[in-house]
């Protein structure tokens, strides 16, 4: 094969690739479509505040939210973990969070994502050591671990990861 025939071939597989990934709007009833306008116009303004509050870029990461019957675990990672740059910040923000997690101080989630985040109010609300949140430096990034004995804030952490899945969109994943 020729270097134009690959060259060309790799074009036309990349435009697939895209096209694939696109929603096919023709095919959605009203209430789906607008769903998902609504949807892509949240995810762009959560994208521009947390810019305010994550000295990372959001794009070259990935948020990965686990739940678990204790609370859950939240791991923000380096799409390419040989970033050091984008390693350290996260890594840097992280310690900050749960420094200000530890104290109450839920000013971050709530700028980015609103007063009314699912979850963020009964977060807010829980008293000091109610909530045991430990660091760990991962691979290519930093991971925050959420336990409590408390069923109210179990499910309040639960709401709390749903809502930034959906929020950063392509940028967050669930774990397993």
């Amino acid at each position: 094969m020729s270097k134009t025939a690959i060259v060309s071939f790799a074009i036309f597989a990349f435009s697939g690739s895209i096209h694939a990934q696109t929603m096919d709007h023709s095919k959605m009833d009203h209430a789906t479509h607008t769903a998902a306008m609504a949807d892509a116009q949240r995810q762009a303004e959560v994208a521009r505040r947390g810019k305010d509050v994550m000295p990372f870029s959001l794009p070259a990461t990935t948020h990965v939210f686990t739940k678990n019957a204790e609370g859950g675990v939240q791991r923000v990672i380096a799409k390419n973990s040989a970033d050091a740059g984008q390693v350290s910040l996260v890594r840097q923000h992280l310690k900050e969070i749960r420094r200000q997690f530890l104290k109450g101080d839920f000013s971050g989630p709530s700028h980015i994502h609103g007063q009314d985040m699912p979850g963020l109010g009964d977060l807010k609300a829980a008293q000091p050591g109610q909530i045991v949140i430990t660091y760990k430096n991962v691979t290519g990034g930093a991971e925050l671990t959420y336990q409590t004995s408390d069923a109210i804030l179990v499910a309040a952490l639960h709401k709390w990861f749903d809502a930034q899945l959906s929020d950063h969109g392509k940028d967050a994943m669930s774990g397993h």
